[in-house]
């Protein structure tokens, strides 16, 4: 219902149903989902405004539920209208087709139709062009028309008349051998520079190697040792940034809204505020109980101009232009024939009635606890896996080094698996983080336990084999948490996504993270459609699987613009389970659904 759709379908039935807020009423026709019925929509319409108006009076006598040991004679009524609305889609009228007359065609004489050997094309075109100009005149007539245009084309036709045949065949050639050979002298110029450079020749960096093999310069054997990853000295306040949070705990994303400070300011003036008032006298009074109604029942022609502008507030706050529409869509379906209260105008009702859907589109209908399920995956003493995946440079391998941070600091230890093999860089600066990390929780602090480490390949290699050696290569090892970094890749790009979907179909993961930026709108809609889609389209399972949650990167960037967070929940109905909001690695939130709607609806 909250995306303005009204039908269902199970297995070979289809359901279409239309909502009576006034009278509590739901209206639903079934048909099979094999016939296409163009029908029904206006046949449930009809039933539901008979109906409505047939039984009003015992509606607003007995109410709702008053109804419920009532019977209603109604059948040969819907028969009615079922019969009109099956003769309505039939009766249509039929083409007529044009008498030959009418056409074109008939207005051709013999003459124009007969094609001499020899005759230019260009007057064929000059012919068709006065037809389309003129569609009721003839060639005697269109013939003069072109004639007095200039007194330039009149001498051309003349000299034309004048020559024979021949002559007409032998000016064209001189013609068209002029102009080619002027063509060629302008083409044979770069001829000889185009011969010498044949093929274009890769470029040689002076430190670079065309070699695949002395590239890839990691060594199976150092995955889990310390030596791979040695302490790093840096400043600690530089990477955690807030000094008086608690350690381990996920905060709350928060927003400041400006309506106290308004207040503020209204109460700071109240001089200027009561001359105002002064000024208006009676017309203060009645503008302000202006655009009130009471005890009034919603219309669509009430709600229409308010949920426009709401439309495209939604839109300038990076909302998804086909999810705004549907949201206000709902939020009309949802409030047409209900009675507003005395004091209340249709804005504010429609402001309100939105805030509620959209704090329901943000809050899940399944909840990660991401916590909860490692120390479930521990009892069953095995890795708790997670794959980030997600288009280039929206920031993973940022946000899974936050995210190691958070599970570190609440007592779990992680491995990271490289499973970006493609992008130059991928692997150091995985490295780099754990190092970092390793210095902010040192194994001193916890026992002499390595609470970080690096699994890695190299580059070049199969990204989905790497992830299964790191699974078992944790399960092994006792660590509690798997974080398997993927490669950057576009949507529309079937062989990566292919890759993609075989990693988490082989290594079955707890749960797949697709990672998003807010600056995004209506991109981050067909992101998510098309990641999900590769995924089921290319998996082998018969339930494939597919994305759980959304991390929510460069948060900060965006100010009140977080309508990308609406758009995301939306086409996918799963849950922000985390929300990137700056560059330490503390800079991590779990979404206030209330902070956002609040964020969204400010002016």
């Amino acid at each position: 219902e909250r995306g303005g759709n009204n039908s269902f379908t199970h297995e070979a039935l289809t359901l279409k149903y239309k909502l009576d807020n006034q009278f509590e009423l739901v209206f639903v026709v079934g048909f099979q989902k094999i016939l296409t019925l163009t029908y029904v929509d206006k046949l449930i319409d009809d039933v539901h405004k008979e109906f409505r108006d047939k039984y009003r009076n015992e509606f607003q006598q007995k109410g709702a539920l008053g109804l419920l040991n009532g019977t209603f004679d109604f059948k040969d009524d819907f028969m009615r209208l079922l019969r009109d609305a099956e003769e309505s889609s039939k009766v249509r009228a039929p083409t007529v087709m044009k008498t030959f007359e009418q056409s074109l065609k008939s207005q051709k004489t013999v003459k124009c139709m007969i094609e001499t050997r020899g005759e230019k094309p260009k007057e064929k075109v000059k012919n068709k062009k006065n037809k389309g100009s003129k569609k009721d005149g003839t060639e005697a007539v269109a013939a003069p028309s072109k004639a007095s245009a200039g007194d330039k084309q009149l001498s051309a036709a003349g000299e034309k008349e004048e020559l024979t045949k021949d002559e007409i065949l032998q000016k064209n050639r001189e013609e068209f051998f002029r102009r080619h050979m002027k063509a060629g002298e302008k083409s044979r110029s770069p001829k000889p520079d185009a011969q010498k450079e044949k093929g274009k020749k890769p470029r040689v960096w002076d430190l670079g190697n065309s070699n695949a093999k002395v590239l890839d310069y990691s060594n199976s054997a150092t995955n889990g040792s310390a030596e791979s990853c040695p302490v790093e000295e840096f400043d600690p306040d530089m990477a955690l940034g807030d000094k008086n949070r608690e350690p381990g705990r996920l905060y709350d994303l928060e927003y400041e809204s400006d309506d106290e400070a308004e207040e503020e300011k209204v109460v700071q003036n109240p001089s200027k505020a009561s001359v105002k008032k002064k000024k208006g006298g009676l017309g203060g009074m009645f503008g302000m109980l202006k655009g009130l109604v009471g005890s009034k029942s919603l219309t669509r022609e009430d709600m229409d101009p308010v949920l426009e502008k709401m439309k495209d507030h939604l839109i300038a706050k990076n909302v998804a232009a086909e999810i705004a529409v549907q949201l206000c869509e709902s939020v009309a379906k949802k409030l047409e024939g209900k009675v507003m209260g005395t004091f209340t105008t249709v804005t504010s009702t429609v402001k309100q009635a939105l805030q509620e859907a959209l704090v329901q589109i943000l809050q899940p209908q399944r909840r990660v606890d991401v916590l909860r399920d490692v120390m479930d995956a521990q009892r069953h003493r095995r890795p708790y896996v997670v794959t980030f995946c997600g288009v280039n440079g929206v920031g993973k391998s940022t946000n899974l080094a936050k995210i190691s941070f958070w599970l570190i600091e609440n007592g779990f230890s992680v491995l990271i698996a490289a499973c970006d093999t493609f992008r130059a860089g991928a692997v150091e600066q995985l490295r780099t983080h754990t190092r970092r990390l390793n210095a902010l929780h040192p194994p001193e602090s916890h026992g002499g336990r390595t609470m970080v480490q690096l699994y890695e390949k190299g580059y070049g290699k199969d990204a989905a084999g790497i992830a299964m050696e790191a699974i078992s290569y944790a399960r092994n090892q006792g660590f509690d948490v798997v974080l398997v970094d993927t490669a950057g890749r576009m949507q529309d790009n079937a062989p990566l996504m292919t890759a993609l979907a075989k990693l988490i179909a082989v290594n079955a993961p707890d749960l797949v993270l697709f990672v998003g930026e807010a600056l995004v709108g209506n991109e981050a809609v067909d992101q998510l459609v098309k990641f999900n889609k590769a995924l089921a389209d290319h998996s082998m399972a018969q339930t494939p699987r597919l994305i759980d949650g959304i991390v929510l990167t460069k948060f900060d960037t965006i100010d009140d613009k977080v309508g990308a967070a609406i758009s995301m929940t939306y086409i996918t109905s799963k849950p922000i389970v985390f929300v990137g909001t700056g560059q330490t690695y503390c800079d991590l939130r779990s979404l206030n659904a209330k902070a956002v709607v609040a964020a969204l609806m400010k002016a």
